[in-house]
């Protein structure tokens, strides 16, 4: 990525993909965005695509320690 991106192109291309949204019922939203994960997942080296999980994880027993913690 030497180039930078205009960030006028940016906010247009997000206003189209916002409207065309508004307009697709969401289990075709979910496959996008699946797409999308898959492809940035493919970009990705083991070690960082390892570091990702643990962070999930770790916000993951976060949560459920929080839970835990509101029901006593």
């Amino acid at each position: 990525m030497g180039q930078k991106k205009n960030p006028h192109a940016q906010a247009l291309g997000h206003l189209g993909g916002t409207a065309r949204a508004e307009n697709l019922p969401q289990s075709e939203i979910t496959k996008i965005a699946s797409k999308g994960g898959k492809a940035r997942a493919k970009n990705l080296s083991a070690a960082k695509r390892r570091q990702i999980a643990k962070k999930a994880v770790a916000a993951r027993e976060r949560k459920r320690a929080q839970q835990r913690k509101g029901k006593h």
